[in-house]
């Protein structure tokens, strides 16, 4: 009997063992339970070391992001998170598509969300499913995914389409604003991405900080937007990255 291994992800750890034990019981069926972003990634590492990976991983849609370290009494309590850390389990889902691209991936929510599930099938989730689903219709995902299929609530079926058009037209409109932008002002816009400011854009670029100021104002002017937040929005729809932060090294 070819055996399907799956991998459940929530931090709520009452449901994810009640969920993993009604798995369990099925007779092809080998599941574990993580309670965070960083367990899951352990135990999908670990399993391929061991030459025993996972299949389908279940990730809570709104797993919590975990702490990195705890404030010291009197300091203000809000949370530090490492920027690399997945903030819930559709960001985690997206980063297991480059890491683990042979695991199929489905997104357990507590509500339907059309804009939410565009946005997990965007970052390469297999399926949407609502934590309240019944246990033969969640098998009937798992087993669905295996074979390639994608699977949505067939309530959410229209939302998520007119999101993911949507998406599309304005991923189009934003690649053909770029489109305009001359070399030197993409490069620019690269720059913006990754976060630099005026400054650290004209010594990366050779360029005086008043060049600079011109280039970016012409960004601004050619992408119809007002501020930078708003130019590295559009720049990252139409599919443009960062541009490499090299490590400082020491100068004798």
């Amino acid at each position: 009997m070819q055996r399907i291994r799956v991998l459940v992800v929530d931090d709520h750890r009452i449901f994810a063992e009640s969920l993993a034990a009604a798995l369990a019981a099925e007779q092809d069926v080998d599941v574990a339970a993580a309670g965070s972003a960083p367990a899951a990634l352990r135990n999908l590492d670990r399993a391929v070391t061991d030459g025993r990976r996972f299949d389908v991983l279940l990730a809570d849609a709104d797993l919590a992001a975990p702490l990195l370290a705890v404030p010291a009494q009197g300091a203000a309590r809000e949370p530090v998170v490492p920027r690399s850390c997945p903030r819930d389990g559709i960001a985690l889902v997206s980063g297991l598509r480059t890491s683990h691209p042979y695991l199929r991936t489905v997104v357990v929510a507590d509500r339907d969300d059309p804009r939410r599930a565009a946005a997990a099938l965007q970052a390469g989730a297999s399926g949407w499913v609502a934590k309240d689903c019944s246990l033969s219709r969640l098998l009937a995902v798992i087993r669905g995914v295996l074979r390639d299929e994608t699977h949505l609530p067939p309530a959410l079926l229209t939302g998520v389409l007119r999101e993911l058009t949507a998406a599309r037209k304005h991923r189009s409109e934003s690649e053909r604003l770029v489109e305009s932008l001359t070399p030197r002002e993409r490069e620019v816009l690269r720059c913006m991405v990754a976060g630099l400011g005026r400054k650290a854009v004209a010594e990366r670029l050779f360029l005086s900080p008043h060049t600079v100021r011109t280039h970016m104002q012409n960004v601004l002017g050619k992408l119809g937007v007002h501020s930078t937040l708003a130019a590295v929005a559009l720049a990252r729809r139409a599919g443009v990255g960062p541009v490499e932060l090299e490590a400082a090294t020491a100068v004798p």
